[in-house]
């Protein structure tokens, strides 16, 4: 039986790699892509960005504006993921199927949180874009609505596989539902929580620099302003501050999880 086993998903595997072969193959026809051309161009490209896409003594002059920018960005980052957790913790406790109240809000919640989790932050900054014009509320807002619905999904998950054994026990000893959330709930998720919470940040640092070149605001904006006006030394220390912040919130989000976890 286990011989049949293996061969069936050596069998299924192959398959998998043929359609995906053959899928890659039409799509390369369909678009017309030049397979040669594009290995060929990696290395031009790699010798493009050694002799022009690097920081000089003129560039270092907008470090000051540059980091003002990026500061910008992290807090908006942090300031739309804090706002949308809060948020995101009152929808997943009513919600989860361990605790929601009634079966229509826990359906009413779950689906906001998928509607909300599926559309691209890019959608969602277009569609802003309309209400709010080229701002920093634009990016915020888009940055709020995808790490609300992220979360709420997040959240619910968490609080249906930590707290499950201790909402019966409470309510077999005839707790109150509050007393449930904030004495079984809070307590046992809040952890697994705070890393979730510490993950979205990570991932909204990166969002906001792609929003921030549609809203007109942050780094975002700084990197395309100087790379459309040819400052390609300016815009390389944008990537490099970028880089660095990126690595320095995940230093800091891996030290509080082995902390706290």
């Amino acid at each position: 039986m286990s011989v049949d086993f293996f061969a069936r998903k050596r069998i299924q595997s192959t398959l998998i790699f043929l359609i995906v072969l053959a899928l890659t193959f039409l799509f390369i026809v369909i678009t017309k892509y030049d397979v040669i051309k594009g290995f060929t161009s990696f290395p031009k490209a790699l010798e493009w960005a050694a002799t022009n896409f690097y920081p000089d003594a003129k560039s270092l002059e907008k470090l000051p504006t540059i980091i003002s920018k990026l500061i910008e960005t992290v807090l908006i980052s942090i300031a739309a993921t804090t706002v949308a957790a809060i948020c995101a913790g009152i929808f997943a406790v009513l919600g989860s199927n361990t605790t929601r109240v009634n079966w229509f809000m826990g359906v009413l919640c779950r689906g906001t949180a998928t509607i909300f989790r599926n559309i691209d932050v890019a959608a969602w900054a277009l569609i802003l874009l309309f209400s709010f014009g080229q701002s920093a509320l634009t990016g915020y807002f888009a940055l709020f609505f995808v790490s609300f619905g992220f979360l709420t999904r997040a959240f619910m998950e968490t609080i249906d596989e930590s707290s499950t054994s201790s909402v019966e026990a409470l309510r077999a000893a005839g707790a109150g539902y509050c007393a449930i959330v904030f004495q079984s709930v809070i307590p046992s998720c809040i952890a697994q929580m705070i890393s979730w919470i510490l993950f979205v940040v990570e991932t909204n640092i990166r969002s906001a620099t792609l929003i921030g070149i549609l809203t007109g605001t942050g780094i975002g904006f700084a990197f395309d302003l100087y790379y459309k006006s040819l400052n390609y030394h300016a815009a390389s220390l944008v990537v490099i501050a970028i880089v660095v912040a990126i690595f320095t919130i995940e230093t800091i989000s891996n030290y509080i999880r082995r902390v706290i976890l």
